[in-house]
């Protein structure tokens, strides 16, 4: 497991600049109109110097799945082990972007007021805390899914469940998110877009699990 969180901590910091640098497309120019490497390195910094969960859990997750099969570890225990942490990982961090002042939400006259965000357009007016309302979501599915972990619950299949209740749980608090600099696509945002394709592919994940243990039952 030691491994498999360390090369996934590289797949994660990987994958989170890169789909931010993905995001921030707009700005590629800079990169190719550098004209020194010292301008290089400063472009690359703005475009790739932010982070997306999303990146980080596709990356995060390929880079396990290596781990894992170079280990010839047993994928499904491997993965239920890992996915209350992912979850509790994730927690901290939108702890982290509400201290930080990023990812922040839309204007509420009730929510808090930031001062000295990271992002200069956080500031000055009311939001509501949406990376707190996030990080909770993510303590309860660590809960829920240590306790269906500890009970043996759905072997094999908590990280699948992670994804289908996390995603739900994103496109939705993605009304709430006021940093609409990140892009939209037919009304969408792109971490909805992502939450939409996530969902599903937990949903194939499960059934595929389904039809694999069906038929591997021994016939009677």
């Amino acid at each position: 497991m030691i491994f498999v969180f360390l090369f996934g901590a590289i797949g994660c910091a990987v994958g989170m600049h890169l789909l931010y640098g993905i995001t921030n497309n707009q700005h590629w120019v800079r990169l190719f109109s550098a004209g020194s490497f010292q301008e290089f390195l400063e472009a690359a910094q703005f475009v790739f110097g932010g982070s997306v969960f999303y990146g980080g859990l596709i990356g995060g997750l390929f880079a396990g799945f290596l781990s894992m099969r170079y280990q010839k570890l047993d994928y499904g225990l491997t993965s239920d082990c890992a996915a209350p942490s992912v979850a509790l990982f994730h927690a901290w961090g939108r702890v982290g972007c509400f201290l930080g002042g990023c990812c922040y939400g839309v204007e509420w006259e009730h929510g808090i007021t930031f001062t000295n965000a990271l992002v200069e357009s956080a500031n000055g007016v009311p939001r509501v805390p949406v990376q707190l309302y996030e990080a909770g979501l993510e303590l309860a599915l660590f809960g829920l899914l240590s306790l269906m972990l500890s009970k043996g619950w759905l072997k094999n299949q908590l990280l699948s469940i992670y994804l289908l209740l996390y995603s739900v749980g994103r496109f939705a608090l993605e009304f709430w998110r006021g940093d609409e600099y990140r892009g939209f696509l037919f009304g969408l945002s792109t971490s909805q877009l992502i939450s939409i394709a996530v969902f599903a592919a937990a949903v194939v994940m499960i059934f595929m699990h389904k039809f694999r243990k069906k038929d591997s039952a021994p016939a009677e």
